[in-house]
C-alpha cells in the first residue's frame, strides 16, 4: 500500500521507514509532549498550541506526527525550530509500539477527528497521558450504542477530551470518556496563514486590475465547476480571472488539462507560468502560500463543499478579508458554516450557476461584498476563546516550571 501511495505522491520515498514507528531523528532529552494531527486542518489547528509552548515553556520539547505529506510540507514552513515533525506509524500494534519504544511521550494530545484504534490503546497502556482535542465535527453524530464493545475501551482511554460544545462533550462521556469538556472551536481561534507582501505585489501587479476571485482548497470534481462558473461570469465580466488553489497541490496539472479541455487558457504557479490579459485560470499549486491567495482576493469560495468531503475552514479565509461562499456540503465545520450563513457573513452556492451568480453580486456590489465580511468577522470573534482554554487544559499536564534561582 505505501508503495502504490508512494507512486502517486502520497507518500516520501525517503521518509517511508518513518511509516514503521522508524525515528529519523533522536529523542531529545526532556519532557517530551506528542502533537498528533493527522493532515493540514489539524496541523494548522494544532500549530498555535506548538507555538505558545514553544514560546513559554522552553523546558518542553515538542513531537509533531502527520499522516500526510501537505501537512508535513507545512510542518517543515511553520513549525518552532525546537519542536520535531515525524511521519505517524500506520495503525498496526508493532510499527505502535516502535514508535513509542522510541519517543517516549511523556504526554500525547491528538487533534483529530479520526480515531485510530492502536494508536489509542497502545499509548495508553505506556502509561501515557492522553489528550483529545476534536478540531472539527464529525460528519454524523456519534452514537455511544453503535458499537458499545469498541468505544468504551477506545474513548475510556483519553484522560481529557477537550470538544467544541456542550452537546459533543456529552457524547463523548457516553462513549466512555472519563473527563470531557467544552471549550469551543480551536480553528476559530487560529491565525492567518502567512502573507508574502513582495509576492502579493508580484501577483497583484500581474492581473493588471482585472477583476479576480478564489477558489481556495478545492477537491476532485470541484474543479470543473469553477471553470464552468468562470465561463458564466465572462459573459458579463470579459477580463475576469479565477484562481484555484487545489487542496493538494500535486493535482495542479491534472486540474490544468481538465481546465483546457473547457477551452479555458490555463498558468501554473508550480511551472512559474506568467500571467497574461488572456489568462483565465491561474491555478496555485504551490505549498504554504493560502494566505496569499486569500489576501489577494476579494472573495473567496471554500473548496470540500461542492462534492462530499465536508467542506474545509472558513475562518482563513475571512481574517484576510475576502468574502466566504461554500457549498452545501460543510458537515466538517457545521456549526461554524451554520453561524456565519444565519448571521449573513457567508453565502451558499449548489452549481457552477449560483456560483457565478454569487461571485458577480458580490463583484459588482462593494457595499454587499464588505456587509457580508463585516457580519463574518463579527461572528468569528463570537466563536474565539478555545485556545487560552485548550492551553490551560494542557498545561495541566506539564511538569511545574523550575523557579528561576536568584543570587543572594
Amino acid at each position: 500500500m505505501l508503495a502504490w501511495r508512494t507512486r502517486k505522491g502520497k507518500e516520501e520515498r525517503d521518509r517511508r521507514p518513518e511509516r514503521y514507528g522508524v525515528a529519523s531523528s533522536p529523542r531529545p532529552d526532556g519532557f517530551l509532549v506528542w502533537f498528533h494531527a493527522a493532515s493540514v486542518g489539524e496541523a494548522n489547528a494544532a500549530l498555535p498550541l506548538i507555538e505558545h509552548i514553544a514560546e513559554t515553556r522552553p523546558d518542553i520539547r515538542i513531537l509533531l506526527t502527520t499522516a500526510t505529506v501537505t501537512s508535513a510540507r507545512l510542518a517543515r514552513t511553520r513549525l518552532p525550530e525546537v519542536a520535531i515533525h515525524q511521519y505517524v506509524p500506520l495503525d498496526r500494534t508493532g510499527y505502535i509500539e516502535r514508535f513509542l519504544d522510541t519517543w517516549r511521550p511523556d504526554l500525547a494530545v491528538l487533534v483529530e477527528s479520526e480515531i485510530w484504534p492502536n494508536l489509542v490503546i497502545e499509548t495508553k497502556a505506556n502509561g501515557v497521558p492522553l489528550l483529545l482535542i476534536t478540531p472539527a465535527c464529525p460528519a454524523h453524530p456519534i452514537s455511544a450504542g453503535a458499537a458499545p464493545g469498541m468505544s468504551r475501551p477506545i474513548f475510556s482511554a483519553f484522560d481529557l477530551v477537550l470538544a467544541q460544545n456542550d452537546r459533543l462533550a456529552e457524547q463523548f462521556a457516553q462513549l466512555g470518556a472519563p473527563k470531557s469538556l467544552s471549550v469551543g472551536n480551536l480553528k476559530a481561534d487560529a491565525p492567518p496563514p502567512p502573507v508574502d507582501p513582495a509576492a502579493k505585489a508580484d501577483l497583484s501587479a500581474a492581473f493588471l486590475d482585472r477583476p479576480v476571485w478564489l477558489a481556495a482548497s478545492t477537491h476532485p470534481g470541484e474543479d470543473e465547476i469553477v471553470g464552468a462558473a468562470h465561463a458564466r461570469i465572462k459573459e458579463v465580466l470579459p477580463d475576469i480571472a479565477t484562481i484555484i488553489v487545489p487542496r493538494h497541490p500535486e493535482r495542479g496539472a491534472d486540474i490544468a488539462e481538465r481546465l483546457r479541455a473547457q477551452g479555458l487558457k490555463v498558468t501554473l504557479r508550480s511551472q512559474g507560468g506568467s500571467i497574461d490579459a488572456g489568462t483565465d485560470v491561474y491555478i496555485g499549486d504551490t505549498i504554504g502560500e493560502l494566505g496569499l491567495f486569500y489576501a489577494l482576493t476579494p472573495i473567496a469560495f471554500i473548496g470540500g463543499s461542492l462534492v462530499k468531503h465536508g467542506g474545509q475552514n472558513p475562518v482563513e479565509a475571512i481574517n484576510l478579508g475576502a468574502a466566504v461562499l461554500a457549498g452545501p456540503n460543510v458537515h466538517n465545520f457545521r456549526e461554524m458554516y451554520g453561524d456565519l450563513l444565519k448571521a449573513g457573513g457567508a453565502r451558499a452556492v449548489d452549481d457552477a450557476d449560483s456560483l457565478a451568480h454569487a461571485v458577480l453580486e458580490l463583484l459588482q456590489n462593494d457595499v454587499a461584498r464588505k456587509e457580508v465580511h463585516a457580519k463574518a468577522e463579527t461572528c468569528v470573534a463570537t466563536m474565539s476563546g478555545a485556545l487560552p482554554k485548550t492551553l490551560d487544559a494542557i498545561d495541566a499536564y506539564f511538569p511545574q516550571k523550575v523557579p528561576l534561582q536568584h543570587a543572594s
